[in-house]
């Protein structure tokens, strides 16, 4: 929970600033973080001024971007104590909390804004900050919905908010939900759609405050994805009938400018020198490496630890796999990296995913289907093996194996333990085949994706559309 008292960071802008300030409202989960700052780097870039509400907890997060623009950003510190999270398992229930205790900073952000000399023209909040939207309203300045997730997943999450389907029975998790108005109509089984809706219960405060967020998302003044029209176009329409206004604005993909990149100190410190992991690389010839991360979130069981390294010896294809460094692995790890030794990186903690995603070594990359995952993918033009697991992957898997065909399904579910020789023989069909499907659907994708931020792509027109309207103090444009 949140006190009245707030710590500043020098959050006075020189005078004579030229721009707009506008306040940014992150989550404080990596995935959710770091694509609100890749935007805001970009809104810095064109001119803006930025305040960022943190907490002590995401404040590092920041510090980069605030060293690098210190007339042009400031943080907003704010005394946030967040449980952490800790695994598929309890990962909902501390997300629920997370929700509910930032919502507590309504009250001092509103504070602030009444008493600052320079008070913001826009706020651009999180999907998880739907609160913010009232929080405009109040002070009378515009609201944009930033969502961290793809234009498909997001019309899904309106969808079940706005229309509040029921659970069936306990009995029947596999029962179909399907979404009908969506384009390509898909349909998911219950224990399959957003873990926070699946957790709602009428009448309970927290469950309450979510939902009231999520409307208020759909009621925002305008709308930010971090994707772009030559990979999602049909959803992104879609988004704008279901919000009742052209006001939805695709500006992906999202991704730091340089040095970061090369650096791979986005989002954190990696547990690896970038320049021993690149000389790893390097000794590996090119489009033989396969690159293995499930996200900032998952956790994976002992058994499931097990079958994956059983899977990647049984391979016998190079990789680089990271390991979170709270994951089970004393069994399964034990004497694998002896016998692997040679083909096999594993990396335990946070690792530079920008690089090693862009070497020329890596062939495919395993992943949980983030959707930040799945945009530094396509940006690298690299295939994909999905094992989605939760929240928002089971629609991007959807959307990248069934409809774009730039992936291949490997294995679905925080729990599903794979079969080792399957998945060995998936991962040896896969690396370095000439003819491979996916990767020249990749490669098509990669070129979009380089053509979209680039001078008159779609996506850049859209981000200074966006940027013009934020700027704009009139609801009237």
């Amino acid at each position: 929970m949140v006190s009245e008292e707030m710590v500043s960071r020098d959050l006075s802008f020189p005078a004579g600033m030229r721009g707009d300030h506008a306040l940014i409202i992150p989550f404080t989960t990596s995935g959710h973080f770091i694509p609100l700052l890749d935007l805001t780097r970009h809104l810095v870039l064109r001119g803006l001024t930025v305040t960022v509400v943190a907490t002590s907890d995401t404040l590092p997060l920041l510090s980069p971007l605030i060293s690098d623009h210190p007339s042009s950003v400031k943080a907003l510190v704010l005394p946030l104590c967040l449980e952490a999270t800790s695994g598929w398992n309890d990962l909902t229930s501390c997300t629920r909390t997370a929700i509910r205790d930032l919502g507590t900073l309504h009250g001092p952000i509103r504070d602030w804004i009444a008493g600052h000399h320079s008070p913001p023209s826009v706020i651009i909040s999180d999907m998880f900050s739907g609160w913010a939207h009232r929080l405009a309203q109040e002070v009378g300045i515009k609201s944009i919905l930033f969502s961290p997730s793809g234009a498909m997943a997001l019309s899904v999450i309106f969808s079940l908010w706005r229309d509040m389907p029921r659970p069936p029975p306990a009995d029947m998790e596999d029962t179909a939900f399907a979404f009908p108005e969506i384009p390509n109509q898909p349909e998911y089984p219950w224990w399959q759609l957003s873990g926070l809706f699946r957790a709602h219960r009428e009448g309970d405060p927290v469950s309450e405050f979510i939902k009231e967020a999520f409307l208020a998302n759909i009621q925002s003044w305008g709308v930010v994805v971090n994707s772009f029209s030559e990979l999602e176009g049909a959803y992104i329409d879609h988004l704008m009938k279901m919000v009742g206004h052209g006001r939805v604005w695709a500006v992906g993909p999202l991704l730091p400018v340089e040095p970061i990149v090369s650096s791979g100190q986005r989002g954190g410190i990696s547990s690896i020198l970038v320049e021993d992991l690149v000389s790893w690389l390097d000794s590996c010839g090119d489009r033989t490496v396969l690159y293995v991360c499930f996200g900032s979130q998952a956790r994976l069981a002992e058994e499931q630890t097990a079958a994956l390294a059983s899977a990647l010896e049984k391979s016998g294809v190079n990789f680089v796999w990271v390991v979170r460094e709270d994951q089970p692995t004393k069994v399964a790890l034990e004497s694998f990296k002896d016998r692997v030794a040679g083909r096999g990186l594993v990396i335990r903690g946070w690792a530079p995913q920008l690089p090693i995603l862009n070497h020329p070594a890596v062939d495919a990359f395993l992943t949980h289907c983030g959707w930040n995952s799945i945009m530094e993918a396509l940006v690298a033009g690299v295939p994909m093996l999905a094992w989605p697991m939760g929240a928002d992957q089971f629609v991007n898997a959807t959307l990248i194996a069934d409809q774009l065909k730039v992936a291949r399904r490997v294995s679905e579910g925080a729990s599903a333990i794979p079969d080792s020789d399957k998945l060995a023989r998936a991962i040896r069909e896969f690396i370095n085949w000439e003819d491979c499907p996916e990767r020249v659907r990749a490669d098509v994708m990669r070129r979009a994706a380089a053509d979209t931020m680039g001078h008159g792509g779609s996506s850049s027109e859209n981000f200074d559309k966006m940027v013009k309207h934020a700027r704009n103090k009139s609801y009237i444009l």
